[in-house]
């Protein structure tokens, strides 16, 4: 993965970025807003829910962004990818509610819905498997109804789904999502997290059709399958 340079500048002070949405100028935008969804405690670490939390964790460390902070129900954190500001956040009112937290950010710091990414976990996509897409329904996520629901039943903005595959044979899919990953999963979903981080990393900085088909164009190892 190429390293991205960042600059050593003085960073705005939390709360303060620009009002400002100017498109293409990172210095007087809006930050995006990214937001992995899953679960609070350590009960739902490592599980299939939480894939959203580790994406966006794997975000905040690759760009050394502390997210730490406690607003509207949110842990979060704000720095640069690039020249490109951002705030990162994960709610913190479990999944099925998530929509609180997000709606909040989005109407305090006036985030333009082309500008908020949403990251999670989907029974629909094989496992390891990315997808971004511009706008969309909830699929049958709950964090993702939510998210709408509190954003008075939009749906124009992008997310990043986190394909954790289907259950196997009649299990539940609500225990599945609850399960923890195995140890060849886990090293899967590792490649899968860095994967994302470039494709975020893409998405800001040179825009969504590039991320979209850096995302969603089949790799070697999935060409074998």
């Amino acid at each position: 993965m190429r390293k991205m340079v960042r600059t050593h500048r003085r960073l705005p002070s939390p709360l303060s970025f620009s009002a400002s949405s100017c498109a293409g100028d990172a210095s007087q935008s809006k930050p995006w807003l990214l937001v992995g969804l899953g679960n609070p405690g350590k009960t739902y670490q490592g599980t299939r829910h939480n894939v959203g939390f580790e994406m966006l964790d794997a975000i905040a460390e690759a760009e050394g962004i502390s997210v730490s902070s406690i607003r509207f129900k949110a842990l979060i954190g704000k720095g640069h990818i690039g020249d490109v500001p951002v705030m990162l956040a994960k709610p913190q009112t479990f999944m099925n509610a998530s929509g609180e937290s997000v709606g909040s950010l989005v109407s305090y710091f006036n985030i333009p819905l082309n500008q908020l990414l949403l990251m999670y976990d989907d029974l629909d996509l094989p496992f390891g498997k990315l997808r971004l897409l511009p706008k969309g329904g909830h699929g049958g996520q709950n964090g993702m109804r939510s998210v709408i629901n509190h954003l008075k039943g939009s749906r124009d903005f992008p997310r990043l789904r986190i394909g954790i595959g289907r259950p196997p044979g009649k299990m539940d899919p609500s225990s599945f999502v609850l399960k923890p990953f195995t140890k060849g999963e886990r090293e899967e979903m590792d490649f899968t997290l860095q994967r994302g981080v470039e494709a975020v990393r893409i998405l800001l900085l040179e825009g969504f059709d590039k991320s979209a088909t850096f995302v969603n164009t089949a790799q070697p190892s999935e060409l074998l399958t």
